[in-house]
């Protein structure tokens, strides 16, 4: 009732679907901060003060898995369920939850709650969005309920059932989301050599990020040669990805005594598949962060800055916009006008748009890692871990080098806006880019003049 609330009075302010998305979030996370202040969320019946509190549900609704305090150690019951709650609505989206709500009590769809729901899951058209929302919301219930069963199975015999069951609920919805939140306390190191934990989480993780627009395709095609382009540009770069990502893990930590030097073959295998997946946008670690390799930790932030893919419930610039670029660079290198793949062409529009994902994605990068420069100045502080949690922050990934439990108090409010920025920000500002050039084409041009690049 509170989302059929608040969308009622969004549309009495007649905001567009952007500023509806970033007021949405921004109202969902005030809330989740202020049950996360109250003394019955901590352990110690203490308040644990409103800038943690906002910057820990700024966190779980951004999807990051960034954290002030211990999750496993400072929340109560109580406020590790509502972590878990802002976790699974800040994954799927606020205005996906209210679409559930409206399915429930039958309240019919409206058309300012469709340009909404196309902004949100960015879609092209509105046609069959009630659909697709629907199958989101099926399909998150049937992975998350496969990933609790998987789990289980490791988790009971491990901490009990009730104990292991719930572990199990937190960590398939944390994984799903690509939340990267844990109840354990040390991620999942104590799991390093598990197959099932691994390759459940890194499953769970794998599918969140891709994309429902590519599940649909997949069984809806059924065959490789069927599939759109979409599908088959977030396929390919997605196991490029997660193949060099195993490779330079494998090859950089292989040696490396405070990393895979002292696991075994199976162990190390297990570990740089782990690592080759989480970074991009899960937030979870079965080695310890701190002691990968300098040459590691920059390919990390590579992985983490590109993210997942679009529509899913990953962050980063994302896959697709990252491969439009470099087949925009292949064209220009080879002479071509149009920018062709797989035998189709790619409209020059959507090459502008992700040169504007990237550039704003790049600038907010820069900008918030020269304030945090300035900021934290810790003694065992360096640019690397910096930038490191720059790029966590912005592509909603969680992982961090030690730095976050240290921000100081500019630190943490400069992360928290970052982690919304990242989750909102570069692609709802594209889209806006885009809607304002639609609207001025066919009024007036400008004579065109050359000017000198490269």
């Amino acid at each position: 009732m509170i989302e059929i609330e608040f969308k009622h009075r969004i549309e009495q302010l007649k905001m567009n679907p952007a500023q509806v998305l970033v007021m949405g979030f921004a109202v969902l996370i005030l809330i989740g901060a202020t049950l996360l202040n109250l003394p019955i969320s901590s352990i110690n019946g203490k308040s644990i003060g409103f800038i943690d509190a906002l910057f820990t549900a700024s966190s779980a609704v951004c999807v990051t898995g960034l954290i002030v305090v211990n999750t496993a150690a400072h929340w109560t019951l109580f406020g590790k369920i509502v972590i878990l709650i802002l976790i699974q609505i800040g994954g799927l989206g606020f205005m996906t939850m209210a679409t559930l709500v409206s399915f429930v009590i039958g309240k019919k769809i409206t058309l300012k709650d469709r340009l909404i729901m196309q902004e949100e899951l960015n879609q092209f058209t509105l046609s069959g969005l009630v659909k697709l929302t629907r199958y989101i919301l099926l399909s998150t219930i049937i992975m998350e309920g496969l990933g609790v069963l998987l789990l289980s199975t490791k988790f009971i015999p491990v901490y009990g059932v009730k104990k292991g069951l719930w572990f199990s609920l937190f960590h398939s919805i944390s994984a799903f989301c690509n939340a990267g939140f844990d109840l354990i306390g040390s991620s999942m190191e104590p799991f390093v050599e598990s197959y099932i934990v691994n390759i459940t989480v890194t499953l769970l993780v794998v599918i969140g990020g891709l994309g429902y627009s590519v599940y649909i395709d997949i069984t809806e095609s059924r065959k490789y040669k069927k599939f759109s382009l979409h599908t088959k540009l977030v396929l390919i770069i997605s196991g490029g990805l997660l193949l060099v990502g195993f490779i330079l893990t494998l090859f950089l930590e292989f040696n490396n005594p405070d990393t895979l030097g002292q696991l075994t073959f199976k162990g190390k295998i297990l570990a740089s598949m782990f690592q080759s997946v989480v970074p991009r946008t899960a937030g979870f670690n079965s080695i310890d962060m701190a002691s990968i390799t300098n040459a590691t930790a920059f390919i990390i932030i590579i992985f983490m800055f590109i993210g997942g893919s679009p529509g899913s419930t990953a962050g980063g610039i994302k896959t697709t916009t990252v491969g439009a670029i470099v087949l925009g660079v292949v064209s220009v290198v080879k002479g071509t006008d149009d920018v062709e793949v797989l035998k189709k062409r790619i409209n020059n529009e959507i090459i502008f748009r992700a040169l504007a994902v990237i550039g704003i994605g790049l600038s907010i990068v820069v900008l918030v890692t020269m304030v945090l420069s300035i900021t934290e100045k810790g003694p065992d502080t360096t640019f690397l871990d910096v930038l490191f949690e720059t790029v966590s922050a912005f592509a909603t990934v969680g992982l961090s080098r030690g730095l976050t439990p240290n921000l100081t108090v500019i630190g943490r409010l400069v992360i928290t806006v970052t982690m919304f920025v990242g989750r909102l920000g570069p692609l709802t500002m594209a889209f806006a880019f885009a809607k304002k050039r639609r609207e001025k084409k066919g009024i007036y041009r400008y004579a065109e003049e050359r000017i000198i690049v490269g």
